[in-house]
């Protein structure tokens, strides 16, 4: 069987088969994958990360590359046409191996899709892996049909050759369009113009296997860029860097190292040993490059950076002859602040971006600044590190007004809803469970109306990024009190530490439909950490 463009997969499997493989399942996971889930806060062992067998370089020997920047297959008046094949590749991350990995287009980061505010973007996506896929745009403001529900499976092409029986996939049949939402071969997902200008990202999101899949390569940039945003005068060109943190291990031949339950990825999720709490590697990549070195000139450069780590938080410092560097903060997840912020260092969480300029300035050519990391212990303590080289003029700027921001109010909230994030019987196992529930995809935790204002109060139990699709949000209060500088803006990830708390105000809009919350730590969205929120109503 040949797989075309938006083939829905019933026509090839029978809505009976599909079902099957999955009633089975309940509402949280493959049974199979027990012994993966359960595991205990107090064990020191769930602190390991993986060591990696292969010959590492020396930090800073290796040069920092950009991702790719994706052309158009095609354009017409409203809407900008791009393909990607995601597909396996052989590829250099360490120097002197050659990694096999999962790729968009066979590249890891994938290429990066630069998107006009103004215009339509249409992706079309071939699936030539050995498993079915889902693309998520983090961050995307999208119809429920292009958000990557982890359900709405893209087979490979060729159809699925039984995999409907034999990918975990929790909960299909509870829903009765879980066929017409599965697809064989490519899948176009259509992305709405008027999304503000914003650093997102698009990686898998495929039900249980979400983490060995990012692991593998499959995530890239997606950038928003609108005309207000290019009137400012930030840094732009070669001084506009996107930064994809990722840490990964590495076995004796240079291949990722990942500690799958099941190294197909089809029919058992779940990894082994201790490693519940989240994977963590002992290599930190830029860009699939480890500990890279940059050369800089002395001016102005614009970070956006993102933490594409499954499990790992990252403290960046910039440290000049053993100084800190200031960094000037000038947006968040969902774009631009209102007006730049000093930082002294950033706390990135897996799935959290920071839009931020460095100034090299005032250094001397031959300066270097490194990144440290001050969570890492070991090799994880360095991240990248800027070589100034050349001295030149510098005519960018850091405008004292960034854009036009509307703050959500308390007092507009028509409701306030509670969400806790525990550890608790997840249908007879120890998992995860948001306010006391597995996760049931065909069972909403919550139905905001389109256009209200709410404000949804967060506590764990564990360190967790909390991820929201569709909207944004702003931070009301952390622990109880006033949130910190660096929750300023519109966020989509919110990292909570142990027995922490927070309430945000969000408002949904434009579009109904079933969209998720979850932790973006990777293995514990795996372990079905995540619940389902359906969109109704009126819209705005």
């Amino acid at each position: 069987m040949s797989g075309g463009a938006n083939t829905p997969v019933h026509q090839g499997i029978s809505r009976r088969a599909l079902l099957r493989g999955s009633a089975a399942l309940g509402a949280v996971g493959v049974a199979a994958a027990v012994g993966a889930w359960q595991w205990s806060v107090d064990s020191p062992a769930d602190r390991l990360h993986l060591t990696s067998r292969a010959r590492l370089p020396e930090p800073f020997t290796v040069p920092l590359t950009m991702p790719p920047v994706l052309a158009p297959v095609a354009r017409d008046d409203t809407t900008d046409y791009y393909r990607i094949v995601q597909r396996a590749a052989d590829v250099e991350v360490l120097p002197g191996y050659s990694t096999p990995i999962w790729g968009y287009n066979g590249v890891f980061p994938g290429p990066t899709i630069v998107s006009n505010r103004e215009r339509r973007t249409v992706v079309t996506h071939r699936n030539e892996l050995p498993v079915p896929v889902v693309v998520h745009l983090h961050g995307g403001h999208v119809p429920e049909e292009s958000d990557g529900y982890p359900t709405d499976l893209l087979y490979p092409v060729g159809g699925s050759g039984g995999m409907a029986d034999r990918t975990g996939m929790a909960g299909m049949a509870m829903h009765p369009d879980a066929a017409a939402h599965t697809m064989i071969g490519e899948r176009d997902y259509t992305y709405p113009a008027g999304q503000p200008a914003a650093t997102l990202w698009y990686h898998d999101h495929r039900m249980d296997f979400t983490g060995p899949a990012v692991w593998r390569g499959l995530a890239g940039f997606h950038l928003v860029t609108d005309a207000a945003e290019q009137r400012l005068g930030l840094p732009t060109g070669a001084r506009e860097l996107p930064l994809l943190l990722a840490d990964r291990a590495f076995d004796a031949r240079g291949e990722f190292d990942y500690p799958a339950v099941d190294s197909t990825l089809l029919p058992t999720p779940g990894v082994r040993g201790k490693f519940g709490r989240g994977v963590l590697g002992d290599v930190v990549l830029v860009n699939g490059r480890p500990w890279p070195a940059h050369r800089v000139a002395t001016a102005r450069y614009r970070l956006r950076l993102l933490n594409g780590s499954n499990a790992r938080v990252y403290r960046l410092r910039f440290d000049r002859r053993g100084g800190s560097v200031p960094i000037v903060q000038i947006g968040s997840d969902g774009g631009l602040l209102a007006r730049p912020q000093e930082l002294r260092e950033v706390t990135i969480a897996p799935g959290e971006r920071y839009d931020v300029i460095v100034d090299f300035g005032e250094c001397a050519v031959g300066d270097q600044v490194t990144v440290y990391n001050d969570l890492g212990a070991g090799t994880t303590t360095r991240v990248l590190r800027f070589d100034v080289t050349e001295r030149v003029p510098d005519t960018s700027v850091i405008p004292h007004r960034l854009t036009d921001f509307e703050t959500l109010t308390r007092a507009a909230a028509v409701t306030t809803r509670r969400f806790t994030f525990r550890q608790g019987d997840a249908g007879g196992m120890r998992g995860w469970v948001i306010n006391g529930r597995a996760y049931d995809p065909g069972t909403p935790i919550a139905r905001p109306t389109l256009g209200d204002v709410e404000v949804w109060q967060l506590s764990t139990d564990l360190d967790h990024p909390i991820h929201l699709h569709l909207n944004q949000f702003q931070v009301l209060t952390r622990d109880g009190r006033t949130p910190s500088a660096a929750d300023r803006g519109w966020k989509d990830t919110l990292y909570l530490t142990a027995t922490g708390t927070a309430e945000i105000a969000v408002r949904f809009t434009d579009h109904a439909g079933r969209f998720v919350l979850h932790c973006h730590n990777l293995e514990h969205e795996d372990m079905a950490i995540m619940a389902t929120f359906t969109t109704v109503g009126g819209g705005r």
